[in-house]
Parts: C-alpha cells; sequence; structure tokens
C-alpha cells in the first residue's frame, strides 16, 4: 500500500491550497479516508474524514474553511484548505482505514506573512 501527498507549500494569510494524497495497492472505494496534521512541538490532530459513501466531518477549527473530497475513479483524496491561518501550519498526512490503517509520508504546509 502507498498513499503519495502532494500539494503542500508556502501561503499567505487568506489563501488557499489544495491537497492531494493518491492512493495505490488497494481497493481505495472500499477504504474511509481521512486528513490529520501534526504542527511543532505539538500532538497529531485530526481534521477531516470522508467516508466510502462520500459523507465528510471535520475538526471544529476547519469547518467551512476546508473541504475533503474523493474521486474513487482516481483512487486520491483531496483536501481544499481556502482563508488558511497561520495556526494550520502544519505536516498534513492523509490516512486510509478499513481493518487497518495506512497512512501517508506528510506534506508541509506554512501559512505565514
Amino acid at each position: 500500500v502507498q498513499l503519495v501527498e502532494s500539494g503542500g507549500g508556502s501561503v499567505q494569510p487568506g489563501g488557499s491550497l489544495r491537497l492531494s494524497c493518491a492512493a495505490s495497492g488497494i481497493t481505495f472505494s472500499n477504504y474511509n479516508a481521512a486528513w490529520y496534521r501534526q504542527a511543532p512541538g505539538k500532538e497529531r490532530e485530526w481534521v477531516a474524514t470522508v467516508t466510502t459513501s462520500s459523507s465528510t466531518t471535520y475538526t471544529n477549527s476547519v469547518k467551512g474553511r476546508f473541504t475533503i473530497s474523493r474521486d474513487n475513479a482516481k483512487a486520491t483524496v483531496y483536501l481544499q484548505m481556502n482563508s488558511l491561518k497561520p495556526e494550520d501550519t502544519a505536516v498534513y498526512y492523509c490516512t486510509v482505514r478499513r481493518t487497518g490503517v495506512y497512512w501517508g509520508q506528510g506534506t508541509q504546509v506554512t501559512v505565514s506573512s
């Protein structure tokens, strides 16, 4: 199983980024997918989940700003991040879960003026 994230980078406050996570080695449509993040000196935290039926949930701090989505034909999960804040700075990880959990390698997002 391989999860490859992309789309991270540096952006000014108020800007947008779109993260992608391409999965291989699994039947992606059978897995719930999620994004987590870990800021410097902090514990990893859950950000958002999209289920196999495309239901979505978000942590409170990103509601209304972030959108998680999936494309089963491309075996890819996305995280559209708008109105970014400095406190969104972190390494972002994608995961897929069924009976077990698989993690990507992470992609850095830096929000700074």
